[in-house]
């Protein structure tokens, strides 16, 4: 069984006062701090080096948002439609993801830190050159993912779909794969030294190195 790393959790307020994500563009910083934003759906929401903390958002949806070099601190996203999103560039720190639909995200040269996505779609994403410690992937579909020339410390995957993901100029060394299954991966052999695998992936690895795995029992 894989072994659940320690993560630091969102930091929010027992009380948060509701609003919409528009409160956003009127604030001259940009900013949105102690808030609850539930049951919105959104067109074209566009803003660079927008700031979130302490916030909750709940059951909205947002099509073509364009967030660049967002801030995102002590953040719960939950069952959220964020799909095709760009977040670039950002810093995301004690971010929950649940239950959310995030279908070719962007988070391409952000950096994520004690982030947690669980039972997510997380299919097609961009984690190009991003930086992920303390980061968990719990019962998620990343199907197709691409996590090319990333920087991992502490990243695991578990019970997750992983099939056709991107590892090229990835180093896995102690990245935990044990409990998730894939189909293949794109990944060099130099990147898998100190993955933690099943015995059945281990084989799996094997055949796609090329390897011809002879059974004398």
């Amino acid at each position: 069984m894989a072994k659940k790393m320690k993560i630091d959790q969102p930091k929010l307020h027992t009380s948060l006062r509701e609003t919409s994500i528009h409160e956003l563009y009127n604030d001259d910083e940009h900013e949105l701090v102690q808030a609850q934003i539930e049951g919105e759906t959104i067109e074209g929401f566009s803003l660079r080096k927008a700031i979130m903390s302490k916030v909750l958002i709940k059951n909205i949806t947002i099509h073509k948002a364009n967030l660049p070099a967002v801030d995102l601190t002590d953040v719960v996203f939950e069952n959220c439609n964020l799909a095709n999103a760009s977040l670039r560039e950002g810093l995301i720190h004690r971010v929950t993801f649940k239950d959310c639909k995030l279908t070719g995200i962007d988070f391409s040269g952000a950096h994520i830190g004690h982030v947690t996505f669980e039972q997510c779609i997380i299919d097609l994403s961009q984690f190009t050159e991003a930086t992920l410690k303390q980061v968990h992937f719990e019962k998620s579909s990343l199907k197709g993912a691409n996590f090319y020339g990333c920087q991992f410390k502490n990243v695991n995957y578990s019970k997750s779909d992983l099939t056709d993901i991107d590892f090229i100029e990835t180093s896995l060394k102690g990245v935990d794969l044990s409990t998730s299954t894939f189909e293949q991966l794109h990944v060099s052999f130099e990147a898998l030294r100190g993955c933690k695998v099943s015995k059945e992936q281990a084989v799996g690895f094997a055949k796609l190195l090329g390897l011809e795995i002879v059974d004398h029992s």
